[in-house]
């Protein structure tokens, strides 16, 4: 926006934790297995809070918006984390790509995203989705809620 605020004014906990919740009223799908699935291989236990794919849903979004056009590979290796190998050394290990991959089904399904070519190439936000992004951005600096 031309005199409006955008993401890049807003602090990444306070912008993920109000679009979360922006997202959480909104018709986002939740996958069957919510309650069952991990967020890596890598991980012992599914996460503990309940609004998970919300706060996921809305720092993708972010990062989106952040890094201009980016695939399900890239967002593996962000949300990625260390496998414990117990004695042995830890290793990188990648996130769940089908999280992911449903996150992004659902904010292009929603018209906050869309792919750059075809359906194989990576994602890039509609200017829909900017306006959206920057409407929560604005809200947080004025000190209202989106």
């Amino acid at each position: 926006t031309k005199f409006g605020a955008t993401v890049k004014d807003v602090s990444a906990e306070k912008f993920i934790k109000q679009y979360a919740a922006a997202l959480k009223r909104s018709d986002l799908k939740l996958p069957a297995w919510i309650d069952l699935v991990k967020t890596g291989a890598y991980k012992q236990l599914p996460p503990f809070d309940p609004d998970w794919y919300f706060v996921r849903a809305a720092a993708i979004a972010r990062r989106i918006y952040l890094r201009g056009s980016i695939g399900v590979g890239a967002f593996r290796k962000i949300f990625g984390g260390c496998k414990d190998n117990g004695a042995k050394p830890d290793h990188v290990a990648k996130a769940s790509g089908a999280v992911i991959r449903h996150i992004l089904h659902q904010l292009a399904d929603k018209g906050i995203i869309t792919h750059v070519g075809d359906d194989s190439t990576p994602y890039k936000l509609t200017n829909e989705g900017r306006k959206a992004l920057d409407r929560v951005a604005s809200s947080i600096l004025s000190g209202k809620t989106a």
